[in-house]
């Protein structure tokens, strides 16, 4: 390649020209390859150096150089400039108004039912009880046996009871809290004062009053000189801690093969009788079963589901409500509102 000044100087004009016509960041990337680059014109020219005369060689390098450096700062200034008006055209187009109301979302919150559990957790601790759990995957004989339900009790059938396969491992998904009394009384001695909150699992189908997996609450004592007084009288201030004062209960003989006598729970509110639970003294056979010596102990147990209290309490008619987790439930109970 020869080497003029006039078309170094031409090569100049065109380069700082198309820099200067530039409307965008976009517009300046292709410039650079074509005027700025390593295969622009005064690039080559620089590259050419090489070949001419060597009497011309600092002359013209010169030239080439102060080219190529007039183009490399338009084009650094051009840069700086399309960039500022670019963020400018951002801050405009993109900006934001402060001044509006922020998006509201809703809080997080405990579901009524655990609320509930933990309003009848603290109610017993606060009278000297502990609060015992157990797996709700259970052992046949801790559900059924050690509590006196024999074999042939209708309630260990499949209709009632959700087994777990195989058979022969005798699991069966716990059907009340029971089996956390028992666990109890088989690992700590007398006195015994525990409540056993949890999770249960019947095979009824999902409709207004029934769901196939619900909650209990269970209350035990086991010590010396325990009579049916005392569960009337523990009864009572657990009705009037979650009713109200107004409420009562009463008692009407039943059976139920871990108690004797047995009784199941009304309470007086809101002006009628409603069934709440069942309860009664421990049956010495459960007793002896757990290693409980039933000369000197004697003890007390009730049971009410959870969800039945939470639905008398607030006036609840359709157990989906409580179940099928919609946050305007929730929202109801002061839960979970913006």
């Amino acid at each position: 390649m020869s080497l003029q000044q006039g078309q170094i100087a031409s090569d100049l004009a065109l380069a700082l020209k198309a820099i200067s016509s530039a409307t965008d960041l976009e517009d300046l990337k292709q410039i650079k390859i074509d005027h700025v680059g390593d295969k622009s014109a005064l690039a080559k020219a620089n590259q050419a150096l090489a070949t001419i005369d060597s009497s011309q060689r600092a002359e013209f390098g010169k030239l080439v150089g102060s080219a190529r450096g007039e183009v490399n700062q338009a084009f650094e200034k051009k840069s700086i400039e399309l960039a500022n008006l670019r963020d400018s055209k951002v801050l405009l187009t993109e900006k934001v108004d402060v001044t509006l109301n922020g998006r509201r979302t809703l809080k997080g919150g405990l579901h009524p039912l655990t609320i509930l559990t933990n309003e009848i957790s603290d109610l017993f601790i606060g009278l000297g009880y502990k609060v015992a759990e157990g797996p709700e995957l259970e052992s046949e004989w801790l559900n059924f046996d050690a509590l006196n339900i024999p074999a042939d009790h209708p309630a260990r059938t499949m209709q009632d009871t959700f087994f777990v396969e195989p058979l022969d491992a005798k699991l069966v998904l716990r059907t009340h809290t029971s089996p956390v009394q028992i666990r109890t009384m088989l690992y700590q001695k007398p006195p015994i004062y525990v409540i056993c909150p949890g999770k249960t699992y019947r095979a009824d189908e999902l409709d207004a009053t029934h769901t196939p997996v619900f909650h209990q609450v269970e209350g035990l004592v086991i010590d010396e000189n325990i009579t049916m007084a005392d569960l009337k009288g523990t009864l009572d201030y657990f009705a009037k801690s979650i009713f109200g004062s107004e409420a009562t209960t009463r008692l009407r003989p039943s059976f139920f093969p871990f108690t004797e006598p047995s009784a199941e729970v009304d309470i007086f509110f809101n002006g009628r009788w409603i069934e709440w639970g069942g309860c009664g003294m421990v049956n010495e056979k459960v007793l002896v079963a757990c290693g409980v010596d039933t000369k000197k102990y004697s003890g007390f147990a009730f049971g009410m589901g959870l969800e039945r209290t939470l639905m008398v309490k607030h006036g609840i008619i359709d157990m989906h409500d409580i179940v099928e987790g919609d946050v305007r439930f929730t929202q109801s109970f002061g839960v979970g509102k913006r």
